[in-house]
Order: structure tokens, then sequence, then C-alpha cells
């Protein structure tokens, strides 16, 4: 896959996320950031070490807010 097709649906997965975190979705919301991570916004050639700082953080900021809501997610479903 292309990078610039990989960031099209990188957004576009983010987007969709974001509309269902505003519509407070969480379980929707978890679906869509979790599959954004899928499609790599940056070159996708590149070895994780080769990689510049800021493009590690805002991934893995990403899969910490992907984990947050699984464990939102979890708690509530206990909490029933």
């Amino acid at each position: 896959m292309k990078t610039n097709f990989n960031k099209i649906l990188y957004l576009g997965f983010v987007l969709l996320g974001g509309i269902y975190l505003y519509r407070k979705d969480i379980g929707q919301t978890l679906i869509y950031f979790g599959i954004a991570l899928a499609f790599d916004p940056f070159n996708i050639e590149q070895k994780w070490n080769d990689r510049p700082f800021w493009q590690k953080i805002v991934l893995i900021s990403h899969l910490s807010i992907v984990f947050g809501m699984v464990f939102i997610e979890f708690f509530n479903l206990i909490r029933g």
C-alpha cells in the first residue's frame, strides 16, 4: 500500500472514531481507533528504530488511547 493511501485511511478511521467519541460511544470509538492503527500513516518501509522520535510518540500515544478505552469498556462491563 502506498503511504498516501494509508494516511487517508488512518485519518478516516480516526475521524470516524472521533465522531463516535463525541457521541460517547466508547465501543465504536475503540473499534475505529484500533483499526486506524493498522494503517501506518508514516513511511511503512522505515523500520521502527529508524523513525523520528515524534512519529514514535504519535503512534505510542494512539495505542495508549486505545488501551485506555479497552479498560474503560472492560470496567463498564464489570460495573453492569
